[in-house]
């Protein structure tokens, strides 16, 4: 149902939107070249669910950003991957920058479904381990 109605309503404007209506301009729906259609119909499909998720992610990347400067945290946000965010955070400050980066990625927009966020800490990427 999902990947039909998002094809047919992208054949008929030309593009495809995200959550918060950013647009994807779709020419290759139209290609007569058969598998460049293909790749534009699997194109249309994926990029509402991730533009939408890089919205999701952008919001509340900002949101973070506000809220760490206004409590005056030493976090820092140094990365973000895909659907992750990586910080460098002072030890004794871990546990409210935790909750603050929970709340914030949780509470970015409202879904039908709850945006659950999981955070683990370590030295480094190869060491790290759930909070």
């Amino acid at each position: 149902m999902y990947q039909e109605s998002t094809i047919h309503k992208a054949m008929e404007t030309g593009y495809v939107t995200t959550l918060f209506n950013r647009r994807r301009y779709m020419p290759d729906l139209f290609s007569s070249n058969h598998v460049v259609r293909s790749a534009g119909r699997r194109t249309a499909i994926n990029t509402p669910i991730q533009g939408s998720a890089a919205d999701i992610i952008k919001i509340a990347m900002v949101d973070i950003d506000r809220k760490i400067k206004k409590q005056n945290l030493g976090a820092i946000m140094i990365l973000q991957v895909h659907d992750e965010l990586i910080f460098d955070v002072p030890r004794d400050e871990l546990n409210e920058t935790y909750e603050l980066v929970k709340v914030c990625m949780e509470n970015a927009v409202t879904l039908d479904v709850p945006l659950l966020v999981e955070a683990k800490a370590g030295k480094n990427w190869y060491d790290v381990k759930n909070i």
